[in-house]
């Protein structure tokens, strides 16, 4: 009797340090295994062991940080080690260590494959709730804001622009506005970038070019998408918490992040008619020996015939 009470409490305090997030003392209803078997002697070696403390409770806020049931749960005491190094087999120890290290690593291959999945399915969602409001939502009214940058007709040629934004003979509507709003989106970044900004929030963006056109933000997020994928702008992530994300309405999912700035590449064609006029008069500004010329003159091209087949439709090319 005294040999099968000593297996009994040997293998109970195994488990217990093979399982730090603790164990009931004795099988529960809903099938998970408890460190003493619920028969007569299981009760009286999970007694001795709670006299002997061997066994300390395991604090509720951490069982239920495990998405365990609100049972009372035990793990291995300094003296329950103790008395394990003492008394148990090292290979018996080492097989129930590689049990729990075989389950945990199972059930965490289900969690990352079923991650995966939810974030698949949100990414089509998105893409599916984008094409939606691209097709159906109302263009939104301008909202003039303080920090808004300035009017971007300054500067720019009217007749070169009248020609950019001419529908080609066999483009559908939809077409045409796309290519209007990515003609607009790269005068904002111009115009951003000339007044010393960095990478310009999509929400300034937004409203920078609705004040030149009224547009959707499902058009909005299509023309910068076929942008970046013709290499004239670039678009750079929210590295921040997403619960802190202002204006999420406005920020797009780009691959496996969420893009929420914008800015033009260096590569973007320049054109003489997007340099802003100089007054009669005036001076050229003042630049220092050595330093290169501001990054948004070279930015501040309209959609003249060189960039104009980048953003065109594949089926309106000849």
């Amino acid at each position: 009797m005294a040999d099968a009470l000593t297996h009994l409490i040997t293998a109970a305090l195994s488990r217990a340090a093979a399982h730090p997030g603790g164990l009931p003392l004795f099988p529960s209803r809903q099938g998970e295994g408890g460190l003493f078997p619920a028969s007569k002697a299981g009760r009286t070696a999970a007694q001795k062991c709670l006299a002997e403390n061997w066994l300390q409770l395991v604090p509720p806020s951490r069982a239920a940080g495990a998405g365990t049931a609100a049972s009372e749960r035990y793990t291995l005491s300094d003296r329950g080690w103790q008395r394990l190094l003492q008394e148990a087999q090292p290979r018996q120890v080492l097989e129930d260590f590689l049990r729990v290290v075989e389950k945990r690593t199972a059930l965490v291959a289900e969690w990352l494959s079923a991650a995966q999945r939810l974030q698949e399915e949100l990414q089509e969602l998105r893409q599916a709730l984008n094409r939606w409001l691209a097709a159906s939502a109302p263009p939104l009214p301008a909202q003039p804001s303080r920090n808004t940058p300035p009017p971007l007709d300054r500067g720019i040629s009217s007749p070169e622009r009248s020609v950019s934004l001419q529908e080609p003979p066999d483009s559908s509507g939809a077409a045409t506005a796309e290519i209007a709003a990515a003609e607009a989106i790269l005068h904002a970044l111009a115009e951003w970038s000339r007044q010393g900004g960095a990478d310009c929030p999509l929400p300034e963006l937004f409203r920078a070019v609705s004040q030149r056109r009224a547009l959707s933000i499902g058009l909005f997020h299509d023309a910068l998408r076929r942008l970046q994928a013709r290499q004239a702008l670039a678009l750079h992530p929210w590295t921040g918490p997403l619960y802190a994300l202002p204006e999420p309405a406005y920020a797009l999912l780009a691959g496996h992040g969420v893009a929420y700035y914008a800015s033009l590449r260096p590569c973007t064609p320049t054109s003489a008619a997007a340099r802003p006029i100089r007054e009669a008069g005036n001076p050229p500004p003042v630049r220092e020996a050595g330093n290169p010329p501001p990054a948004a003159v070279a930015g501040a091209a309209p959609l003249t015939s060189t960039l104009a087949p980048a953003l065109a439709f594949p089926e309106n090319q000849p």
